[in-house]
């Protein structure tokens, strides 16, 4: 038994040596150095964008009521230039044409022919008959522009129908005119057309009075109706025929009478006229040739040598831009060598 105990020890010291010698003969595990730890440099910062407001649409301005002092001393008041008018008067609607405020004519009196498109707008009558008061109400005009050709119970009328109405009261000389068609521009919003039209008009009439500086005057009759040869109708001072008879280098015979008047044949004859003009339309009988006709007209200087002239009707009658184009005519015609 002693044995036995004995050989069981020595086999375990023998099993012992053999695990610490197969141990021994395993490969060692190496361990990895350790990785070295390179510092990342830290992200620069991100600028925070600025806050941006929402972008705001810029109001439109307002529109800045026009307080205006008419022809009749009437202060006629309008919330912003009209756009939507009624003109009452040829004269009227030619300055709105020639300020380039056509577009915002809606409505026109019978008598408007000028420019041609014009016979398109619509009519309300007058000026010298009725106005079709519920054909201008009807047109929604924010403006109704008269003149000097409507009567100030009209200018009432419309009014009491809560129109708004500015009378243009006729100019009495060139000065007067450009006035008008600036006062037209401001009511309408074509006030710097008006300006720039004013600045044409001016330097045209400037170049015939320059053309005639230091001529003789010539004596001018001027006849407004000749129906009755033996008492035309003709105009004197304070008319604008009487201005533009001046302008253009001439001497009013009638430059005594006020306004517009009758002159009888004997007197015509005996201030004997160098140059005789009239108001030349589609309703004017009154030819060069019917004047020559004329019992006892034969001895008047500008009918026998044959200086009697038509010119347009329209040009010298009507209040407007074209008053211009009957000064050139007429300073041509008195004195055509300063215009050749």
């Amino acid at each position: 038994m002693k044995a036995s105990h004995t050989l069981r020890i020595g086999w375990m010291i023998a099993l012992l040596a053999l695990a610490l010698g197969l141990a021994a003969c395993q490969p060692a595990v190496e361990t990895p150095p350790p990785t070295a730890v390179v510092p990342t440099q830290p992200a620069e910062p991100t600028a925070s964008p600025e806050p941006t407001e929402a972008p705001t649409a810029t109001p439109e301005p307002s529109p800045t009521p026009l307080a205006m002092v008419d022809g009749l001393g009437r202060e006629v008041t309008l919330p912003a230039p009209a756009q939507r008018v009624v003109s009452l008067a040829p004269s009227n609607t030619e300055i709105l044409f020639a300020i380039g405020a056509g577009a915002q004519v809606v409505g026109r009196d019978d008598f408007s022919d000028f420019p041609p498109e014009v016979v398109d707008i619509p009519s309300v009558g007058g000026p010298w008959g009725e106005l079709n008061t519920e054909a201008i109400v009807a047109l929604e005009p924010d403006l109704v522009l008269a003149a000097g050709i409507n009567t100030p119970e009209q200018v009432q009328a419309l009014e009491d129908l809560g129109l708004s109405v500015y009378y243009l009261a006729n100019p009495q000389d060139f000065e007067g005119l450009f006035a008008n068609l600036e006062t037209v521009g401001l009511l309408t919003g074509h006030g710097e057309e008006a300006r720039a039209l004013v600045g044409q008009l001016r330097e045209r009439v400037e170049a015939v009075t320059k053309a005639l500086e230091g001529v003789e005057p010539v004596t001018v009759y001027y006849e407004v109706d000749g129906s009755d040869p033996n008492a035309p109708w003709t105009a004197g001072s304070g008319t604008f025929q009487h201005v533009l008879i001046t302008l253009a280098g001439g001497q009013n015979i009638a430059a005594d009478i006020e306004g517009w008047a009758q002159i009888n044949l004997e007197e015509l004859v005996a201030r004997d006229p160098q140059v005789m003009f009239f108001g030349a339309g589609p309703w004017v009988p009154t030819t060069p040739e019917s004047v020559a006709e004329r019992a006892g007209w034969a001895g008047i200087s500008a009918v026998a040598e044959g200086r009697v002239y038509p010119i347009d009707t329209n040009w010298i009658d009507r209040p407007g831009p074209r008053l211009v184009e009957a000064l050139e005519e007429m300073a041509r015609l008195i004195h055509p060598d300063r215009f050749e």
